[in-house]
């Protein structure tokens, strides 16, 4: 017998800490590093969740707080099941003005799911003309990652162009904890698949965000020049097949 939940009720989303919060994370002087652009637009209509945000938040150290700039995570945490498969599925539309042509990575729209008892990620990224499809084992802040006789940290990006560009698309991240599998689908179809996760993934949280991923230099931060990323995301439908 499946079970399906609703992660949705954005009609709360100012309501911060009762569907949704605002994501970040603790810093180590005790302050909190909250992922929330100031000029950021919101707007709940028919069910959608939207979000207009010009992008102004860096971090010049840290590499996870300059990624995320604007993102809600759900107040609760979906526990995985041991055996059988849960699957995460949305309908997500990202438009963006001033980012790089063809560069994903310079402003996109994300559906996370964060696992922080082991630092798992397992996302898909929704740009103007690109999507990717990413799987990963991440230092987050406070977290502790089980070590590995593998790589302990690791990061897959997988960019296709097969979506369809600026309007709603169906995401669906499969996964199955007894297999150790992941799967994620676009649109219905299969689009990636990982076979043989190093990792127990025990419990997500789901993310909702707008993001750059651009690497620090010397220097700092390099990803804020002026874009302005919207992004569309409906209610997220978890199923588990036991």
């Amino acid at each position: 017998m499946d079970k399906q939940r609703v992660f949705g009720d954005f009609h709360t989303i100012l309501n911060e800490g009762q569907v949704w919060k605002m994501g970040g994370f603790p810093l180590p002087d005790g302050s909190f590093w909250e992922y929330r652009e100031p000029e950021a637009v919101v707007i709940v209509r028919n069910g959608i969740l939207y979000v207009r945000a010009p992008l102004s938040r860096q971090n010049n150290q840290i590499q996870i707080l300059d990624n995320a700039k604007h993102m809600y995570y759900s107040v609760e945490e979906v526990e995985v099941p041991e055996s059988g498969e849960i699957s995460f599925e949305l309908q997500i539309r990202a438009r963006s003005q001033n980012t790089a042509p063809e560069d994903l990575y310079d402003g996109y729209v994300s559906l996370n799911l964060l696992d922080f008892t082991t630092g798992a990620a397992l996302d898909f990224f929704a740009g103007n003309d690109k999507y990717a499809s990413v799987y990963a084992v991440l230092p987050f802040p406070g977290v502790a990652v089980p070590d590995s006789d593998k790589t302990k940290y690791f990061c897959v990006f997988k960019e296709d162009t097969d979506f369809k560009a600026r309007e709603f698309n169906d995401y669906k991240i499969t996964y199955n904890r007894g297999a150790d599998e992941v799967v994620f689908y676009v649109n219905g179809i299969e689009v990636r698949r990982e076979s043989g996760v190093p990792i127990k993934f025990n419990r997500f949280t789901i993310a909702l965000g707008i993001m750059t991923e651009k690497d620090l230099t010397p220097e700092g931060s390099v990803s804020v020049h002026g874009q302005t990323v919207i992004g569309e995301w409906s209610p997220v439908t978890v199923t588990i097949k036991e």
